[in-house]
């Protein structure tokens, strides 16, 4: 399409991806893969019990409320405007096109650092459950890793719905593990046989027994990045029956769903093993980043191997959803010309976000073998800043939840709470999270790199988001932007381009429940 092209928003067929495709059922399996439950368990308990001891369940409760009260928000915006887009859409319609690109480069940028480590650490359990222990830059490590990269990529390519074949067996998996290990820590709990039985006490869940406030906000922050995710389902929303319904009930069901295994799972670990500090202890430093391969054999004996492929399943089940949301959030920016007109390419036969889906697979593989052979520091230190960008655009979906919906506030105490109080108070959370965050690993001393005398995980953080703003101006140099950035070709009155009839199943393999 030449820059003067106008864009025909009453395509019946709306972006041209597969509606229809998605039930409540596959939604939800969507966004509880996305979350990665057994690696983002295994990467987060350790480090939580560390900032605050015996009250770990009550922080991943806490830290649940910013996450249920920004899925409401999702949830009031996907009804009205139930765009792949998402948070560059809504966005876009509440605050114009500068606020909205931002946004959407967020979920952009959170999607490739996740990517990179989800390989990474896919690959790195695979080689030990072959009998390897490689550093994390050995080029065994780099070449699987990226070909699960690719292999999903693939699968996000190929359609949805394989996609969400393949979920179902992998999040089933998922929770069977989780499920053997609940039952196993108990089982030796009450047996006698725990290294450290710890009887449970109703003080883990004490809101108020946080005795250090600094070690309260560390393990609130950590905590946020396990229950990530769940907005996938809300990408899909274009390719689900009944769009305006089925992907904000997901999500809500997702983070319900996530917040019940976490502490179950905590609670679990915690009367088998303790608050230690040495052996299997949760408060051993040395089983922080990797508490299941700590106790996998204590626990499950000659079938430890089960937890390990757990986690490789779940970093890989969670590479393939983390593409999804990505592609068809850029696929979207292209639409509206927020991006180059390729990135809007759909396949004609697979109906999924064809040229978006590969940029996203290529550049995740750039990005992780680049990050890689310069320092795994740096690869590190970009995960950890992570949460620079979720509470990102997480806080930008809030408001713009309140700023949209403005003027329905007073037509009902309904519209007063889930439209404004609760995405306005959960966007305020999570600005203090990013606030907060961005001051801590200002410190050289939070992560494992220091860039121009300051942490290494400020700059990689706050750079990736300022690099947005460059590629932003760099694209309204070009003609083809103009009528984005002037606010015609997305605004609050465009008509979205969904589907006309999203009620009709076209296709469904989970029966659109």
């Amino acid at each position: 399409m030449s820059a003067t092209t106008p864009i025909h928003l009453e395509r019946p067929d709306g972006k041209g991806l597969a509606s229809g495709s998605l039930g409540l059922w596959g939604s939800t399996v969507i966004g509880l893969a996305s979350t990665a439950p057994v690696y983002s368990l295994v990467a987060t308990l350790g480090f939580v019990v560390l900032a605050v001891g015996a009250q770990a369940p009550i922080a991943f409760i806490v830290a649940f409320i910013p996450m249920l009260l920004i899925a409401f928000a999702y949830r009031e915006l996907n009804n009205a405007v139930p765009d792949c887009g998402t948070t560059f859409t809504w966005g876009t319609k509440a605050f114009g096109p500068w606020v909205g690109w931002m946004g959407g480069w967020g979920v952009a940028v959170a999607g490739m650092v996740v990517l990179a480590n989800l390989a990474q650490i896919a690959s790195v359990y695979f080689w030990s459950l072959i009998g390897f222990d490689l550093e994390n830059n050995d080029w065994r490590i780099i070449l699987v890793a990226v070909f699960f990269i690719a292999a999903m990529t693939w699968v996000s390519w190929r359609g949805v719905e394989i996609g969400e074949r393949i979920q179902n067996v992998l999040l089933g998996i998922q929770y069977l593990a989780l499920a053997i290990f609940i039952v196993a820590a108990l089982w030796q709990f009450f047996a006698g046989t725990a290294p450290n039985p710890t009887p449970f006490d109703i003080a883990w869940l004490n809101p108020f027994a946080f005795t250090d406030y600094s070690g309260f906000i560390e393990a609130i922050l950590l905590a946020l990045f396990i229950y990530w995710g769940w907005d996938t389902c809300l990408a899909l929303n274009e390719e689900t029956k009944d769009p305006k319904r089925i992907p904000g009930r997901a999500a809500l069901l997702t983070t319900i769903i996530l917040l019940f295994t976490y502490v179950a799972v905590t609670i679990a670990a915690m009367m088998y093993a303790g608050l230690g500090e040495d052996g299997t202890g949760l408060g051993n430093e040395a089983n922080a980043d990797d508490f299941f391969l700590a106790i996998k054999d204590g626990l499950l004996g000659p079938f430890g191997w089960v937890l390990v492929v757990s986690v490789i399943i779940s970093a890989i089940s969670s590479t393939q959803t983390t593409i999804l949301p990505t592609a068809r959030g850029t696929l979207a920016m292209g639409v509206y010309r927020a991006l180059p007109a390729k990135f809007k390419d759909v396949h004609p036969t697979y109906k999924t976000p064809s040229f978006s889906t590969i940029v996203m697979g290529v550049v995740a593989s750039a990005y992780y073998v680049g990050m890689t052979l310069i320092s795994d520091n740096i690869l590190q230190d970009s995960i950890l800043s992570l949460g620079l960008a979720i509470a990102f655009y997480y806080a930008i979906t809030g408001f713009a939840c309140v700023w949209y919906f403005r003027k329905d506030l007073r037509n009902s105490a309904r519209d007063f709470f889930f439209k404004g109080l609760f995405p306005l108070v959960g966007g305020l959370m999570l600005t203090y999270a990013f606030v907060q965050s961005a001051i801590d690993m200002w410190d050289v001393d939070y992560g494992y790199t220091v860039l121009f005398g300051i942490g290494g995980t400020f700059v990689i953080g706050i750079g990736s988001l300022a690099f947005g703003l460059v590629l932003m101006f760099l694209w309204y140099l070009f003609p083809r932007s103009k009528r984005f950035f002037r606010g015609e070709s997305l605004n609050r009155d465009t008509q979205v381009m969904v589907p006309d009839e999203p009620n009709v199943t076209i296709r469904s393999i989970d029966g659109g429940i």
